[in-house]
């Protein structure tokens, strides 16, 4: 079997569309199909269903799919350490992320990882919230994540790299939008949009915490699964919202970000990664990710742990 040919499986098993696969490919579709053709001889069975307007796989090419990805990655690594010779690092580094704050950190991260360590392939996995990053790590299902304090798991290790600032959302004809600074305690009869409560985010515990401090429960009327839903659930006026300074960038019409009353309040934004060792390249892309990230000096004012 040549991995052309699995290659070219790969990437039809994906599209499920011979011309879009084989512009993938940059082959002309009748060579395509000469390929899918030789692969399934070698193997002795039909991969692909034809039989209908639809390209569909087959049962022997759904058993087969996954083998053959893990074979082309196997194959990549190989590549890459003929290439880079026996001194480089090679391996592959699954990261977890989540949320709105993460797009100041994957991209600065990928694109130093790529120049300081070419042989080292990130696999970047979304996750719902950070707070389930700690976990995930900890079961072995990534290598990396990004996450907030507090972490309560013990299999894990942290490291600072980050502090967010947590403020007030509002409508903007909200009778607080016009204060410059709003007292939590002033909330208390407002309706809250926020995270679900059962889904690992710490800023819904951190809103709690604080309401909780300020004398009152938060009267959560709606959640939603993410900073740009919330905060545009805030602009057309369903509630307010306790947020973060990272996601700033997230403007929907008719939203007014302010700060709260008193010290500024902090969220620590922390790296992630298993105890008791981690491979070579996980170890270099940490290292990496502490020269372009490493951890601030404490801010002014609270830091919630």
């Amino acid at each position: 079997m040549h991995l052309k040919y699995l290659r070219a499986f790969a990437v039809l098993a994906e599209e499920l569309h011979f011309g879009r696969a084989a512009e993938r490919l940059a082959v002309a579709q009748p060579q395509l199909s000469v390929w899918i053709r030789r692969l399934e001889q070698d193997l002795g069975v039909v991969l692909f269903d034809r039989s209908s307007r639809a390209v569909r796989l087959t049962d022997a090419g759904q058993a087969v799919y996954g083998p053959i990805l893990k074979t082309l990655e196997s194959a990549s690594l190989i590549e890459r350490a003929a290439l880079l010779g026996s001194s480089a690092v090679v391996g592959q580094v699954v990261v977890g992320y989540a949320g709105a704050s993460s797009r100041d950190v994957i991209p600065p991260l990928a694109k130093a990882v790529r120049a300081a360590e070419p042989g080292i392939e990130l696999k970047l996995r979304s996750l719902v919230y950070g707070g389930l990053a700690p976990g995930e790590v900890a079961s072995g299902a990534i290598d990396i994540g990004f996450s907030r304090l507090p972490v309560r798991d013990k299999e894990v290790r942290t490291r600072i790299f980050a502090y967010e600032r947590i403020l007030v959302a509002l409508p903007e004809d909200h009778p607080l939008a016009s204060e410059e600074v709003v007292r939590l305690a002033d909330l208390a009869s407002e309706p809250f949009v926020a995270f679900p409560a059962t889904l690992g985010s710490n800023l819904r515990n951190a809103t709690t915490r604080l309401a909780l401090e300020a004398g009152f429960s938060p009267r959560v009327m709606q959640e939603a699964p993410d900073s740009y839903a919330i905060l545009s659930l805030v602009a057309a006026g369903v509630g307010v919202t306790l947020t973060l300074s990272s996601v700033m960038h997230v403007n929907p019409p008719g939203l007014v970000y302010r700060e709260l009353a008193g010290p500024p309040t902090y969220l620590p934004v922390v790296v992630v990664w298993r105890d008791g060792g981690v491979s070579r390249a996980t170890q270099a892309v940490l290292d990496i990710f502490e020269q372009i990230k490493p951890t601030p000096a404490d801010p002014p004012g609270r830091v919630l742990d």
